[in-house]
């Protein structure tokens, strides 16, 4: 539902492990082309869970952040040609959210498909949209209620937070319901703010 990079309150030294090990275990497959190891962090172990061969919806942090473009490398990878950077050429720099804006009701989460009477996009310095809506545009029911991808990027994660609260005040989707007042309450609550909430926080804060 809502991403960021990098990920608050992990040391240096356990960040640099977990990037070796997904380093080691590609070159021992021998992988080819892009994908996403996923592992859980807590008490200052992480443990994997599991490697999906693609590229995921919350991509777009891991490129604000390093400045790669992902989807090009992985053409090139497809194509048969190289890849334009080594892992030593990879700097994270600065900090990035990404919400995901679903065409779903904020409060029962049910997904609401129709038609787009209005859809404005929000810009600015720091801010990407990834979107096919366009106003006019008909939601279909077949498919993921995934609509958008709001992307705000900062030199740090207070300056990358405080755009994304004024993106996610700017974007306007009539119409249909979407999943924004809750992105909205969640961006200004006081425990998202200090970072490093569990995976468990959501769901608590919604039952209390």
């Amino acid at each position: 539902m809502l991403e960021e990079a990098p990920a608050p309150n992990i040391p240096q030294k356990i960040r640099d492990e977990v990037t070796q090990t997904c380093v080691n275990a590609c070159i021992n497959m021998k992988y080819r082309g892009a994908g996403t190891l996923e592992f859980l962090y807590e008490n200052e172990q992480f443990y994997f869970i599991e490697m999906n061969t693609r590229v995921q919806v919350e991509h777009p942090v891991t490129e604000m952040v390093t400045g790669v473009d992902i989807v090009k490398e992985q053409l090139l990878i497809a194509s048969g040609e190289p890849l334009s950077i080594k892992q030593s050429d990879i700097q994270i720099k600065g900090h990035a959210f990404e919400c995901r804006i679903n065409a779903e009701d904020s409060v029962t989460f049910l997904p609401c498909p129709g038609q787009v009477s209005l859809f404005h996009a929000p810009g600015g310095n720091g801010i990407r949209v990834d979107s096919h809506l366009y106003s006019g545009y008909k939601i279909p029911p077949y498919y993921d209620s995934l609509i958008a991808k709001l992307i705000s990027y900062g030199d740090n994660r207070e300056h990358a937070l405080i755009r994304m609260q004024n993106a996610l005040d700017e974007i306007l989707i009539d119409g249909i319901r979407s999943n924004i007042p809750l992105h909205r309450e969640l961006v200004r609550d006081a425990e998202f703010q200090k970072g490093g909430v569990n995976i468990h926080y959501l769901e608590q804060k919604l039952s209390s």
